[in-house]
């Protein structure tokens, strides 16, 4: 989801959701309807809206990530302030041993909406349902097989290995609909669906909420569903989710106009009021940095001794403080929430010295190698504007001389998939919960390619890739992605820098409030003082 949550999976996932976050929002003025209840049983979140569907074949950006969340429950999840473990929602699960096979038992009892069942027929139809769409989201669950065993019983297989799908099948896109209903508002497998605009105005799950009404523009309001029989029953009976920009997110939440801004920047929450609460936390976001590998591209960065002056020359600590409160160092392309993460003990390191002598070998001295970037792209509230300032200035110390190249996101977005950026200043939200979604950064893989990078470049780092893709055992993963982290800090052209903040300001009447790098905020989940 760069889209920032999606499509490019900075490839398809990543990038996309980036430029519809820098279009930014219009602040909505509050009218009385979004006030709260006088008995607290209405909530009203302010959050810049990168919004276009809420079908959850086809949405696949932050905003709709919240909304689908609270309307649609998935066959597995994860717990609000846990996203290392799945956990049943719809169905519990058992697995293979070589991971090729997984089958879903049915809770029995769960409901849609409208009080009818959910069945294996709804599963299948929904899983195939996205796949068929070709939509955002659909890559997904590419190579995977749905198959009906019983009413209650659904069998997922791969050809390979793919110790990824049971996190996959917990992103909301994987919700499940009741199938009668939409096939009868035009719903179908493939692309001559027609369900969207009924999905767009009427909610067909069995989630907490149901959808009263919506304008991708402005609002979404949600109503509690009385027939939900989950395990999370929701505290408030309304939601609404405003499109709100972020200085006017903070006066409504300090004045209690909202109960939660969901887009402040870290320069924002560091003047707020005592009067709400913070949670800030590193977001699962990597801002990072693409040294060209290509001689054609660039005989300069492509050269491994300029890769490695790059790495020493950046201060990381100095663009944490740029960043500003909740944001933390990029260990590895990995970021902290998940598994095969690196300790901060083996970050890339600062070292002026080192950097300077190396550039210097690299015959850096009188070249000047361009650095480019999204000047309207914004991860979390931070521009990549001033990230890309700050790393001129410190390359600059290193005898590295570098031209910021700026462009509207739509324009070099071309550019990164083409390969053609010497220097490219980009980020990446995961698309799922696992680390296998960070593999295309390896060498032949999607990202790696874009950098220059082919498999024959570093067979060793592509053989941790394959091993990565399919290999099951917990332990042995975590051995593994942690392997693959250090080879790529230390071999590849990718330089992490650092996650940014997510900044979620409440009233203190709220609470269960947590950052959830898939779903940002699960509204159902939260709580009232």
């Amino acid at each position: 989801m760069f889209g920032i949550r999606r499509p490019l999976r900075l490839a398809a996932g990543a990038v996309l959701l980036a430029a519809t976050l820098a279009l930014g929002a219009c602040a909505q003025p509050p009218t009385p309807s979004d006030s709260p209840g006088p008995d607290g049983s209405q909530i009203v979140l302010d959050v810049a809206f990168d919004l276009k569907t809420v079908d959850p074949g086809r949405e696949y950006e932050p905003t709709g990530q919240i909304v689908v969340k609270a309307l649609y429950d998935t066959l597995l999840t994860f717990a609000d302030n846990d996203s290392t473990k799945v956990i049943p929602d719809l169905a519990t699960y058992e697995a293979s041993a070589d991971l090729t096979e997984f089958t879903f038992t049915l809770v029995q009892g769960r409901v849609f909406s409208d009080g009818s069942p959910v069945t294996a027929d709804d599963v299948v139809f929904s899983l195939e349902r996205l796949q068929g769409l070709k939509g955002n989201p659909s890559f997904l669950l590419d190579g995977v097989a749905v198959t009906k065993v019983d009413d209650q019983t659904v069998k997922l297989t791969t050809e390979a290995p793919n110790p990824a799908l049971p996190s996959i099948l917990a992103t909301p896109s994987a919700g499940i609909l009741n199938a009668a209903v939409v096939k009868a508002h035009g719903g179908t497998t493939d692309e001559t669906d027609t369900a969207e605009e009924y999905l767009n105005a009427n909610s067909a799950g069995s989630g907490p909420y149901t959808l009263r009404s919506l304008d991708v523009a402005s609002q979404a309001v949600l109503d509690k569903n009385p027939q939900y029989n989950g395990s999370q029953r929701p505290t408030y009976d309304t939601v609404i989710l405003r499109n709100v920009d972020s200085a006017t997110q903070k006066m409504n939440v300090e004045r209690g106009e909202s109960q939660v801004a969901l887009s402040l920047s870290g320069d924002q929450v560091a003047s707020l009021s005592s009067s709400v609460k913070l949670t800030s936390a590193s977001s699962a976001t990597v801002i990072f940095l693409l040294v060209n590998a290509n001689p054609a591209v660039s005989t300069l960065t492509s050269n491994p001794q300029f890769v490695q002056a790059v790495k020493s020359a950046i201060d990381y600590d100095a663009l944490v403080e740029l960043a500003g409160a909740g944001a933390a160092q990029a260990t590895s392309l990995i970021p902290t929430q998940f598994l095969g993460t690196l300790p901060a003990s083996q970050a890339l390191t600062f070292d002026l010295e080192k950097a300077t002598a190396d550039a210097a070998a690299a015959g850096a001295t009188g070249q000047t190698v361009t650095l480019s970037f999204p000047n309207d792209a914004d991860p979390t509230g931070l521009p990549l504007a001033n990230v890309a300032q700050r790393l001129q200035t410190q390359l600059a110390a290193a005898g590295i001389t570098v031209e910021l190249a700026p462009a509207p996101f739509a324009t070099e977005i071309d550019a990164y998939r083409t390969g053609t950026e010497q220097i490219g200043l980009w980020y990446w939200n995961p698309d799922y919960m696992d680390p296998a979604n960070y593999l295309a950064f390896g060498p032949g893989q999607t990202v790696g390619l874009r950098a220059g990078w082919p498999t024959e470049a570093n067979p060793a780092i592509a053989d941790l890739v394959t091993q990565g893709y399919t290999t099951g055992d917990l332990a042995q993963r975590k051995a593994l992605f942690e392997a693959w982290g250090l080879a790529m800090n230390a071999e590849s052209p990718f330089v992490p820098l650092l996650q940014p903040a997510s900044n979620v300001v409440s009233q203190p009447s709220v609470t269960n409030v947590y950052y959830n790098p898939t779903w940002i905020i699960n509204v159902a989940g939260l709580g009232r003082a």
